[in-house]
């Protein structure tokens, strides 16, 4: 868990499942949506993802990457632990790793810009936020 600074946990649910009674491929980006939002408010105290403008910086979810590894089933707890990494100019990864107990079910990474909404394009990251990200 030392590598991994975050972590939230999620419950499958009976309506999670697709036909062949596993976690559906789509829930496993909505679970990463969830944590990763729980990141970044931990990461970037006073930022709110549903008023980004309102800070004047928001963050854009530019690309996403899962590999899938094991399915997960009804009532598994689902830990999702998360990690900013490679900041750019105007960009960072957050790194993702899902599992049930210590069986690794998907991992991957979102690609996240900072986003100028008043501009209506991409910024760079504020210098406390790169801060953030670099210390870990």
């Amino acid at each position: 868990m030392a590598d991994w600074p975050f972590a939230h946990l999620e419950r499958v649910r009976f309506g999670d499942l697709d036909a062949m009674r596993h976690l559906n491929n789509v829930v496993f980006l909505r679970y990463f949506e969830t944590a990763r939002i729980a990141y970044l408010r931990d990461l970037i105290p006073g930022h709110d993802p549903a008023h980004p403008e309102a800070g004047g910086f928001g963050l854009i979810f530019a690309a996403c990457e899962i590999a899938y590894r094991s399915p997960a089933t009804f009532d598994e707890e689902v830990s999702i632990r998360c990690r900013a990494e490679q900041p750019g100019r105007s960009s960072f990864r957050v790194a993702f790793e899902m599992a049930v107990g210590e069986r690794i079910i998907a991992e991957g990474h979102g690609v996240l810009v900072g986003y100028d909404y008043e501009q209506g394009r991409s910024r760079p990251l504020p210098d406390a936020l790169r801060a953030a990200i670099q210390s870990g």
